[in-house]
């Protein structure tokens, strides 16, 4: 099926960056439908006219919104879906789906790998949902749902198997603050967003560890160097990793004060347990189920990942983080 415009769309997922997205896509459309699962936040966010949780300084005009708290009626509804729930909970959002989105346009805004099964959300969804991959996109950064609530000019990247419908896609999220540009090379997106945030929590051990600039400048070109490898061995392509989408979408990650991942990290490496940094942040980061998942996958095709695999050992080894990521310095040039 070929899409020409987006007709219906949904936002699925109430958190920050669902919240973002539904933000930049009332600038096209009239109105939009709006999957949040929970009945007293939808509730809640009728009457303050604001997300109740996340960004919760961008107002709209509820009137413009049909809210739902069922899946399945969402889905019926719309034409063009906009996934936006933390990849480890992908597959329980949609444990009560009973509709067919094989005539949908699935777009999935999740930065992490479907976890049990170890593949990209696109690959999920053209695996377990049978949606054809020309109708699947994915949406990449650099961007942080902070800056979009607050109107700062972020750039975003659609990857599509169909340019056609990446176009489709981009326009929709194109405005006065949002560049859209489009891409085919979805999984390399999709893989570099996973990797990106296992490095801004690297990036937050090594500051947590007080090892300062210089270091992290040599750690961010290890990281690119690093996640070059992995794609060009999962994905072979013709990409250039210092566009915007890869390189831009991993300096943003790995330094901005935005990042949940960098300030897990930070917290690891200033000695907090794993699970108390988890309580303390009451959010979550992506970076930690994906560290685990791209380990997992790794390990069948065994490129050279020594920043993974330091995070890891941090992560779920409980490796004393000075000494791994001591021994992680000795690797660099």
């Amino acid at each position: 099926m070929q899409f020409k415009t987006c007709g219906r769309v949904a936002i699925m997922g109430g958190g920050s960056w669902a919240t973002a997205i539904a933000k930049i896509v009332l600038n096209h459309e009239d109105s939009i439908n709006w999957y949040i699962r929970r009945d007293d936040r939808i509730e809640e966010f009728r009457r303050l006219g604001h997300n109740p949780a996340y960004l919760t300084g961008l107002h709209f005009d509820v009137n413009r919104i049909n809210f739902s708290s069922d899946i399945n009626d969402v889905v019926k509804r719309s034409d063009t879906l906009i996934f936006v729930t933390p990849s480890p909970y992908i597959k329980s959002h949609l444990k009560k789906l009973k509709t067919s989105l094989r005539d949908k346009m699935v777009v999935t805004a999740i930065k992490g790998i479907v976890p049990d099964e170890n593949v990209t959300v696109s690959r999920y969804f053209q695996k377990t949902y049978n949606v054809p991959e020309d109708q699947i996109a994915s949406i990449g950064g650099p961007s942080h749902a902070e800056e979009v609530a607050l109107d700062r000019l972020c750039y975003l990247t659609v990857g599509c198997r169909s340019i056609e419908n990446a176009s489709v896609v981009a326009d929709l999220l194109a405005c006065k603050t949002v560049k859209a540009s489009v891409s085919t090379d979805i999984e390399g997106i999709e893989y570099s967003s996973v990797l990106k945030n296992v490095y801004a929590i690297c990036a937050g051990i090594c500051h947590g560890l007080k090892l300062g600039d210089n270091f992290q400048a040599v750690l961010v070109a290890n990281a690119l160097q690093e996640m070059k490898r992995f794609l060009q061995t999962i994905e072979p392509a013709d990409r250039h990793v210092s566009e915007s989408v890869y390189l831009g979408d991993l300096l943003v990650t790995m330094y901005s004060n935005f990042s949940r991942n960098r300030v897990f990290g930070t917290m690891i490496g200033q000695g907090y347990s794993v699970k108390t940094a988890q309580l303390e942040m009451e959010m979550i980061a992506e970076g930690y189920y994906g560290t685990k998942c791209m380990k997992e996958i790794n390990r069948h095709y065994r490129v050279n990942m020594p920043i993974l695999d330091a995070v890891y050992n941090i992560l779920y080894e409980r490796i004393t983080p000075s000494v791994e990521i001591k021994v992680l310095s000795d690797s660099f040039r």
